[in-house]
């Protein structure tokens, strides 16, 4: 071992002159392995929540959905949309056209988005774990029946049991609007509810209605090539990514491939960026935590004075002295950093496994225990931030060691 770490180690666990150094020394540490812990478990928690609601969205959002580039809605009878029918590493292709319209069920009424599906949707979302009341059917080959939000089932006041047609009501999409009679400018469907389901989403729950593909067509005035959106599955999801790339080539610039973080693009960039807020606030904590070190490492020089002298006569430079209290305050921090983050991450996988921090103890909550989910890039930067602040710290009272040496 090199003189310098050898010396600082010693140090580091060597009874010193004062007892209150010792001390000192042992709450620097421990409130770095406080904070680095504390770090290590809001992180967790937030990526819990984050995959909690990914995995939420991915029962219901495609692995990939295409889109136009411009507009709202495009032919499926076009020359590159028709290759991703005969695509061997593709699933299935499923056709939607989702609007607004005002949705009305006796005396309620309210407006929704209605998404018209065929049926191959149910291949591209995971309806059977999302239902909640009732079943999955937007055609039972005789009448149209619809699939609502459990929010928007609510709204209307029905549920999947009742047996009254819902009515539908968009504005005709051609010709002119009626001022004398308004009502005649309304195109007009109806179904039968099939059921309700629950994404735990308020823009699906609260918002969104399933119906068939040619109602919506019908409703809206498209004909049945007339999509706003195609849904795609891959056989395999490993290969997800390099699929949406060679679609994004094949179809060119006229469409949009999305995979389902961009489909959820807003989402995930606030929860990116609360993320790195947070990251910032524990990140300052953990600095006015560090600078407990400069006072310990400042009482440790004064104590080792002597010690200074001594290797200064025995031949050893300024930058080696300066090294050796240098690592002496890094490995204060490094001794916390390690504790904390062994504790951090012992606790977060606690957590996965016995769930003893509980959310409650009703029903409202889409999970009884706080999701936590330890990503080892988190531990690494929190790692990376503790020894550099630590570093820092321990620069500052080992820059004025000059003045001792020629004492």
């Amino acid at each position: 071992m090199k003189l310098e770490p050898h010396i600082a180690w010693r140090y580091l666990f060597s009874k010193k002159g004062h007892n209150a150094i010792n001390i000192v020394s042992g709450v620097s540490s421990g409130a770095v392995a406080v904070v680095t812990a504390a770090m290590i478990c809001v992180l967790s928690v937030m990526n819990g929540f984050g995959t909690l609601v990914e995995h939420m969205f991915s029962e219901f959002d495609p692995a990939l959905m295409i889109l136009p580039a411009e507009g709202q809605t495009f032919r499926t009878d076009s020359l590159p949309v028709m290759q991703l029918f005969e695509d061997e590493e593709i699933e299935a292709v499923s056709m939607q056209l989702e609007q607004t319209a005002l949705v009305r069920y006796k005396e309620h009424q309210l407006p929704a988005r209605v998404m018209g599906v065929d049926s191959l949707f149910a291949r591209t979302a995971h309806m059977d774990s999302i239902i909640c009341d009732g079943f999955y059917s937007v055609w039972d080959g005789a009448f149209d029946r619809a699939v609502l939000g459990r929010g928007l089932a609510a709204q209307i006041g029905m549920n999947a049991h009742f047996t009254g047609a819902l009515h539908l009501y968009a504005p005709e999409r051609k010709g002119r609007l009626n001022m004398l009679r308004p009502d005649k400018s309304l195109r007009h469907e109806h179904a039968f509810i099939a059921g309700t389901f629950a994404v735990n989403q308020i823009e699906y729950d609260d918002q969104l209605m399933l119906v068939s593909l040619p109602l919506a067509q019908r409703l809206f005035d498209y004909d049945d090539r007339t999509v706003t959106a195609l849904r795609v599955q891959p056989k395999t999801q490993a290969k997800t990514q390099s699929l949406k790339k060679r679609l994004s080539q094949t179809l060119g610039s006229g469409y949009k491939v999305l995979d389902r973080y961009e489909q959820q693009q807003d989402f995930f960039r606030i929860l990116r960026i609360e993320k790195l807020l947070t990251m910032l606030l524990l990140v300052f904590i953990l600095l006015i935590a560090c600078f407990n070190c400069i006072g310990s490492l400042s009482m440790l020089i004064i104590d080792k004075r002597e010690d200074i002298r001594i290797l200064s006569h025995l031949g050893a430079n300024e930058l080696t002295i300066r090294r050796i209290f240098l690592l002496e305050g890094w490995l204060i921090s490094a001794l916390g950093a390690v504790t904390g983050l062994c504790i951090g991450v012992a606790v977060c996988l606690g957590q996965q496994h016995f769930r003893w921090l509980k959310l409650g103890s009703g029903t409202d909550y889409v999970i009884s225990a706080y999701p936590v989910t330890v990503q080892w890039t988190d531990v690494l930067a929190v790692a990376l931030i503790v020894l550099a602040l630590g570093g820092l710290t321990a620069w500052i009272p080992a820059r004025k060691l000059k003045s001792e040496i020629e004492k």
